[in-house]
Order: structure tokens, then sequence, then C-alpha cells
């Protein structure tokens, strides 16, 4: 089966009642985790960024203290891991200042890990990007909420790794 374009499936949703399009979003959710995430965000968080941004600063700390430190190579899987659920929860948002504070934050918890970044190529190149993607990112905001992070973007560029 072949999936049907965004404006095919926006022009069919619009022809369909409230109650058919309650029972489409309760079905979706029933399918995969992320769907029902998404739900949740656009239904009881999307209201309270702050809130929201917290409970998911709260989650990278969680899997930070989580992770194995046996060896780099199991560090760097679980830093990739923790990169891509913050990616998934900016998806989730789509604000600009959620993804620059999120990705600030991440930034931050990799470059304090212990053991160090600094003694693996690996984890020092994902520092790196996320530094590239950011300055990208900042370069983007308004000028106002470039003041609001620019502590917190000198404390990670400036880092040596």
């Amino acid at each position: 089966m072949k999936a049907a374009s965004v404006k095919e499936i926006r022009d069919e949703l619009k022809a369909r009642s409230p109650k058919e399009l309650l029972e489409y979003c309760l079905r979706l959710s029933r399918f995969k985790k992320e769907n029902k995430e998404l739900l949740t965000y656009l239904l009881f968080e999307m209201s309270d960024e702050e809130a929201y941004i917290k409970s998911v600063k709260e989650e990278i700390d969680e899997l930070f203290n989580n992770v194995n430190r046996k060896s780099y190579y199991y560090i760097k899987k679980s830093v990739r891991k923790i990169l891509s659920v913050t990616k998934k929860y900016i998806r989730y948002s789509q604000k600009k200042t959620t993804e620059v504070e999120l990705l600030i934050y991440f930034c931050i918890k990799l470059k304090s890990f212990t053991p160090s970044i600094k003694h693996n190529i690996a984890l020092r190149n994902i520092y790196l990007r996320q530094i590239d993607f950011l300055k990208s990112k900042f370069a983007g905001l308004h000028e106002d909420l470039r003041l609001d992070y620019e502590r917190d973007m000198d404390e990670i560029i400036n880092y040596t790794a």
C-alpha cells in the first residue's frame, strides 16, 4: 500500500466529522508509542512549555545517570540514544526555543559527564556536531532570545574537547 501525501490526507480529514476524527486519533494512539507521546504532548503539555522542558530535562538526567560506564563503546551507544530521545521530544514541540534549550542542556550534561568525553573521539565528535548544529539554530533566534541563551552557549562553545 502506498501512503497518501500530506495534502491528500489533509483534504480528506477536512471532509470527516469530529466523531470520526476522534476515533482516528484514538486508533493512532494504539499503534505506536510515539503517536501516543505526541498526542499526550498536544493535549496536555503544549499549553505549559516550561513544565514540558523541565520534564524532558529530568528524563535526560535520568538517562545520563543510567549510562553503563564500563567502556566507551557502551557510553557512546547510550549518548546516541539520549540524543535521539532528546531530538524526538524536540520534534513534538517544534519550537525553536525548546530546541535550543534542550540541546544546550544535552551538551552541558555531556560536557560534565564522567569519564570525560575528551578521551574518546566519537563522543567528542557527537558533542562538536551538536555545538555546530546549535550555532546554526542560535543564529536564527530573535535577538532577545539570543541574549537569554548566550551565557549557556559560551559555556559549551568555550569547552576545549
